[in-house]
């Protein structure tokens, strides 16, 4: 089984903790373990694309994804899920609201309406 399929078969952050050998804080994971997880996603998929793993061996994959799974943490021990807008739900909280399109109706077309 490749590293990759090892890691596909995890189901939790603790798990990857473990099996990357990261060191980590029980309590910081615990509050951004999602974050975490989804963040050394987005670091896996920019080296993925960028051909990071192509002819590397297991263990040189092992250790890039230790490296972006110790990055993610890091991001979360140095700030918080909220600051740093993983999901979707807290990037649109800030992101900027268009204005709506309200029509326009012109005075003097209420004022004709109005019983003349």
């Amino acid at each position: 089984m490749s590293v990759l399929d090892e890691l596909n078969a995890l189901s939790s952050a603790e798990e990857f903790f473990g099996a990357l050998e990261v060191p980590y804080v029980p309590e910081q994971v615990h509050v951004a373990r999602l974050h975490i997880l989804r963040r050394m996603g987005q670091y896996l998929a920019k080296s993925r694309a960028e051909g990071a793993f192509d002819g590397l061996a297991d263990d040189s994959i092992r250790s890039l994804c230790a490296v972006h799974l110790a990055q993610a943490y890091a991001d979360f021990v140095a700030s918080s899920p909220i600051e740093q807008r993983v999901f979707k739900v807290h990037q649109d909280a800030v992101a900027p609201k268009p204005v709506p399109n309200r029509p326009f109706v012109p005075l003097s077309a209420l004022a004709g309406a109005g019983g003349e």
